[in-house]
């Protein structure tokens, strides 16, 4: 006997025109929409999606940088470090926050970042070599959350955006820590700078990829733009990064992998290479150098955090019958 067909979930009601015109005025005017206000489904469902992938982001890249806590060079780099990945953990918290005010529990955001359903910057499935990764991922990789979250800061959505505020000035002590690390290699011996331009080669091409797909196949940029959740498109950012990061490199006389890099006195700009989009799509899809490593890590720490998790709950049932009976 043939199994019956399952009944296809009904299709969300559409948005009410009048609210959805009232919605856009608002955004227009450049409002700020607050998690009381209406916003279209959609709305609400990309936003759900960017915040969510940030959130994961910050907690993800936590990994690489905490691997290489115990192995600092000097007492103080190793503070630096630590500080910097506590700093992650509270960026990640403070935009698991924002998604709650969307109307989605956090438990599912983790558990579909745990089991490969959710994405994440791509840039952390990337392995850390040496200690001079440290000081490039600060510099450039912090460097493009920078470019990125400066915008985020002016986003329509009030929560994410008070959110970049704070996160923006820690970024900001993040890439400066970096950069001194770059600095401080590049003036060293030889090996040192060997192993800082080993460093740049390898993380230069995936620091071009954190802003998304080029413009033309950013299947969701339309939207966030019409809505002001982004006010630049991928390109836009890729290209201040790249102008703001080659007078960097050639301060501290180190060299970017690429043969195409040339400036253009017309637009002003740092012309640069082909990206290999092909090795972006198997990153994203799963398939990168650290993928697997970097779940595994996470579900493991999940699952060892499970007792902190429990007693915090009981701790906090405890407190609430103790207020009670007073």
């Amino acid at each position: 006997m043939a199994t019956p067909a399952k009944t296809p979930p009904p299709a969300p009601p559409a948005d009410d025109p009048a609210l959805v015109a009232a919605f856009e005025a608002r955004i227009a005017a450049g409002e700020s929409i607050e998690p009381k206000d209406w916003m279209p489904a959609r709305y609400r469902k990309q936003l759900t999606r960017m915040m969510a992938q940030h959130a994961h982001s910050e907690i993800v890249g936590m990994l690489p940088e905490g691997n290489w806590i115990t192995r600092a060079p000097t007492l103080r780099r190793k503070m630096s470090l630590i500080a910097k990945v506590q700093d992650e953990a509270g960026h990640g918290l403070y935009i698991y926050c924002g998604t709650e005010t969307l109307g989605v529990e956090r438990d599912e955001l983790v558990e579909q970042l745990h089991d490969g359903r959710a994405k994440y910057s791509s840039i952390f499935n990337y392995p850390t070599l040496s200690w001079a990764d440290m000081g490039v991922i600060g510099w450039f990789v912090d460097g493009a959350a920078i470019v990125n979250q400066t915008v985020l800061a002016k986003a329509s959505y009030g929560p994410y955006a008070r959110a970049m505020v704070r996160i923006c000035k820690e970024e900001n002590f993040h890439k400066r820590q970096g950069y001194e690390i770059c600095a401080t290699l590049a003036k060293g011996t030889p090996a040192q700078r060997a192993m800082l331009q080993d460093a740049i080669d390898r993380f230069w091409w995936p620091s071009l990829m954190m802003f998304g797909p080029s413009d033309k196949d950013s299947p969701n940029s339309a939207e966030l733009l019409r809505w002001r959740v982004k006010r630049k498109t991928n390109d836009e950012l890729r290209q201040r990064f790249v102008n703001l990061t080659v007078p960097q490199a050639q301060a501290i006389g180190v060299t970017l992998p690429d043969p195409d890099l040339r400036f253009n006195e017309e637009t002003k700009n740092w012309e640069f290479g082909e990206i290999d989009w092909a090795e972006f799509r198997e990153v994203i899809s799963g398939n990168g150098p650290c993928n697997r490593e970097r779940l595994a890590a996470r579900n493991a720490a999940h699952a060892e955090g499970a007792w902190v998790r429990e007693a915090a709950l009981a701790h906090a049932a405890k407190r609430h019958r103790t207020t009670e009976a007073a």
